[in-house]
């Protein structure tokens, strides 16, 4: 296989293309599996810097020996919706196993489809049936996971490596991660830290914040040296080229949808706040093409909520009027009137504080109609304390404050796990 190191034009300034962690494993790493029965754990955004799918690549290699294929949730495929199993399969193309890490042999129960977003809130928070089971490991020597995070503590990705990590520790098998971008940049923190293991679930394992300013690897080296009960053998298969400063679009990486409801990276930089409303009974933009970036109701008017949004004067942002039918989802067929999140300033927008002042201002113009979904709010919150404090109407300013000295906590102990420092492009 032939890497170019490509240079490209970004913000006028000419810069090296990100070297994917898969790109060095190809060029550098390949010792590491010579001879031995490699799984491996990737989706579609498991690609290489030319698009080429980690799977394909691996799998064609003459000195790779790949036995068997794990997905995540939304399948190897990436085609099952948020809530969907994707059953064990021999894949015809491939001629390797399939194993489904997201449920794969629970049945789905009776009426689930009538109301998915339920049925989704009560499945995501726990883990049956969502880790890699030892049976599925036993035939090979080291497992490889090539994922795309997104940079958000609620994503399923992440707690599909650490409880993988577990499970191999525990078969004395090493796992192997080529690493990638956080896609909105490896410098910004935002939002609680999650108290664990009170409110550890499979949309948030461990105790860091809703948005941690870290990769997958450096993640996987916290969660070994922090957390994880039996540390597992491990290895990093870093990135080439790839600062802290940087945000996807400055990496000369095609974006590759990571999940059905992560189309673009401006779906990325809103979703560390945002994903919140999942947690309420507003529509999150769910069933339409600007996931997380519509939000609204079929008892909200667009314009009174859009013009008082606006008179907040938050940073970095816009907000439109929209009205919008989600085609699945919450308020199905239904028309809601809301609003869409236009980012101007996405080095000024903070998500999560966002986020907290757009609750605070519907709780006030709809006092009676906003609702919580107490239980999958505060998994995803890390805690309780948020929706109480929503609830009783106190101040953005100081729920913001009530999490801060863990945000410095945190950044003090991720200190020593990162791989990567923030250089200027022009230093490269």
């Amino acid at each position: 296989m032939c890497l170019l190191f490509i240079k490209f034009s970004f913000g006028g300034k000419e810069m090296d293309k990100v070297l994917l962690g898969i790109d060095n494993f190809v060029l550098n790493y390949l010792h590491l599996v010579k001879g031995k029965r490699v799984g491996l754990i990737t989706n579609p955004a498991g690609i290489n810097s030319e698009t080429k799918t980690t799977a394909a690549l691996l799998l064609a290699h003459p000195d790779v020996h790949v036995v068997a294929l794990y997905g995540p949730e939304h399948g190897v495929r990436g085609d099952a919706q948020a809530g969907a199993h994707v059953p064990y399969y021999y894949d015809d193309h491939y001629k390797v196993p399939v194993f489904s890490l997201y449920g794969e042999n629970m049945a789905i129960p009776k009426g689930m489809l009538k109301n998915i977003d339920k049925y989704m809130r009560s499945f995501d928070t726990k883990d049956e049936q969502k880790r890699l089971d030892s049976n599925k490991v036993q035939d090979i020597d080291v497992l490889i996971i090539d994922l795309q995070d997104i940079g958000t503590r609620i994503y399923t990705y992440v707690a599909t490596m650490a409880y993988a990590m577990e499970t191999c520790a525990k078969a004395g098998i090493p796992v192997i991660i080529l690493d990638r971008p956080n896609p909105i940049n490896g410098l910004d923190m935002e939002g609680p830290v999650l108290e664990y293991p009170k409110y550890s679930s499979f949309v948030g394992v461990y105790s860091i914040p809703v948005r941690h300013g870290m990769t997958i690897g450096e993640l996987a080296l916290l969660f070994n040296g922090e957390f994880q009960k039996k540390p597992v053998e491990l290895k990093i298969i870093p990135m080439k080229n790839w600062s802290r400063d940087m945000w996807f679009d400055g990496t000369g990486v095609p974006w590759v949808m990571p999940s059905p409801n992560m189309p673009t990276i401006d779906t990325a930089t809103v979703y560390p706040g945002m994903v919140y409303i999942e947690g309420t009974n507003m529509s999150e933009g769910r069933g339409t093409t600007r996931p997380f970036e519509l939000f609204g109701a079929p008892w909200i008017d667009g314009f009174v909520l859009t013009k008082e949004l606006n008179n907040l004067g938050l940073k970095g942002i816009v907000f439109r009027e929209a009205w919008f039918t989600p085609t699945f989802s919450k308020y199905k067929g239904k028309r809601c009137g809301g609003s869409q999140l236009h980012i101007i300033d996405r080095n000024e927008y903070r998500s999560f504080s966002t986020f907290l002042s757009i609750i605070s201002k519907i709780k006030e113009i709809y006092p009676d109609k906003l609702k919580f979904h107490p239980s999958y709010f505060d998994k995803i919150a890390g805690n309780n304390l948020i929706r109480k404090m929503l609830q009783q109407k106190n101040k953005v300013e100081e729920i913001d404050k009530s999490y801060k000295a863990d945000l410095i906590k945190f950044a003090k102990l991720r200190s020593k796990y990162l791989l990567y420092k923030k250089v200027d492009s022009s230093q490269k």
